[in-house]
């Protein structure tokens, strides 16, 4: 039975089925092969849907997909640049920011490169940055803000690790917290290589008029972080009732006041967000099936066992770790690799004396550098497709930011106070 299971899944897989059908499968098989009633399967899905955090997840991406039909992006670039057009690499470390900020707020790495790399590209090139760094800044900054609230991986990590109940407890409120000085550390040393490598490119001067300008074109959306991040923070109101309000600012916003975003326009965004959703919340629904059945054999207590006894040292299971995690986030999905990895890696990584959150943000740091990472980096794919460059071409770009940010990955792996320093006080 269990041969004929393998095999049953192996084929799924080559013949290209979805991936919550092969979750499910393995689910399934694992039941029948231990005589467990297959409705525990309807009962987690249920246990899902009773998770109060889990209503955030369509509000934060209904949100970003309004933001990304609306023109946000060119009153945000307008802001930062006037903001930090006068520093040396100012223009590439406004790119930073605004490719982080629009990856935060809509989880799609992809999406940045494909929305903002027709208006970044043409500035970044005109500003005397070289072609190839151009490439290599905005396929590399797709990813950048996956650790920034509201982060939608961060909140799935959460919603996954909290139903698992194992280790600390924790709150999602607190892995964003954890987020910020990763976050902040990977967007310095960039900004840091960026000025020391192109110091010769001209900056702009600072013009209080320019600035006053664009603060007015962007008055609406200037309280919208001041309320995420002090609502989250301040901790007087849920992460739930931060999405919901959220999204109906914005939905008013763009629909009333600045009139960019058509009422006949809306049921297809409600659509395109809703089906991101939709198959993020079906694969959870399913790896959550296939997690109980992995409890239930003890599997995490096994890979444990087999993986103690042969690396002992936390400090070399983290090394082979971060080695495994990149390769997974240049094959899979991120949304899809937190489901599959966390069930298996969470137990483990507590065995070892790694806390949970800290755990999150190693996942996470890895994972979103695993998109640029040759040879099948997805963002290394789209932005060759985006930019008709050659895929060898977008390998040259990126490697020296990949490099940067694996060095920070490993102030990130090795040194848990970046993650838990709020724990101290």
């Amino acid at each position: 039975m269990t041969i004929l299971a393998v095999l049953v899944l192996v084929l799924m897989v080559l013949c290209g089925a979805p991936l919550f059908t092969v979750i499910l499968a393995g689910g399934i098989f694992g039941y029948l092969a231990t005589d467990i009633p297959l409705s525990v399967i309807a009962t987690e899905i249920l246990r899902l849907t009773n998770t109060p955090l889990l209503v955030a997840l369509p509000l934060f991406t209904f949100t970003g997909y309004l933001l990304s039909a609306s023109e946000t992006t060119q009153r945000l670039l307008q802001l930062i640049r006037a903001l930090f057009g006068w520093m040396p690499g100012g223009m590439a470390i406004v790119g930073f920011l605004l490719c982080a900020v629009f990856t935060a707020l809509t989880g799609a790495s992809g999406v940045t490169i494909v929305a903002l790399g027709a208006i970044l590209f043409p500035i970044l090139v005109k500003a005397g940055y070289s072609e190839k760094f151009s490439l290599g800044h905005i396929t590399t900054s797709g990813s950048l803000g996956l650790l920034l609230v509201p982060s939608i991986p961060l909140i799935l990590y959460g919603i996954l690790a909290q139903q698992m109940d194992v280790g600390d407890d924790f709150t999602v409120k607190e892995l964003f917290i954890a987020g910020l000085i990763p976050f902040m550390l990977m967007v310095l040393a960039l900004s840091l290589w960026t000025v020391f490598r192109h110091r010769e490119v001209p900056t702009t001067r600072f013009n209080l008029k320019d600035l006053w300008e664009a603060v007015k074109k962007c008055r609406w959306e200037l309280p919208l972080p001041f309320f995420i991040f002090g609502g989250i923070f301040a901790g007087f109101i849920t992460i739930s009732e931060i999405a919901a309000i959220t999204a109906l600012y914005v939905l008013i916003i763009e629909v009333f006041v600045y009139k960019e975003v058509k009422f006949k326009a809306l049921p297809g965004i409600v659509q395109e967000s809703m089906v991101m959703v939709g198959s993020i919340i079906l694969i959870l629904g399913c790896a959550l099936a296939l997690t109980n059945f992995f409890v239930d054999i003890e599997i995490a207590q096994k890979l444990f066992s087999y993986i103690n006894d042969q690396v002992s040292n936390p400090l070399v299971f983290l090394m082979l770790l971060n080695v495994f995690l990149l390769l997974v986030g240049a094959l899979l999905d991120i949304f899809s690799a937190i489901v599959i990895l966390v069930p298996l890696l969470l137990p483990v990584a507590v065995g070892y004396g790694i806390h949970p959150v800290h755990l999150g943000i190693i996942l996470i740091a890895n994972l979103q550098i695993g998109y640029f990472t040759p040879p099948v980096g997805m963002n290394l794919f789209i932005a060759s497709y985006r930019f008709n460059r050659s895929i060898f071409d977008l390998y040259v770009a990126t490697i020296p930011f990949m490099l940067i940010l694996l060095g920070v990955l490993m102030l990130i792996t090795y040194l848990p106070f970046l993650s838990t320093w709020y724990q101290h006080f």
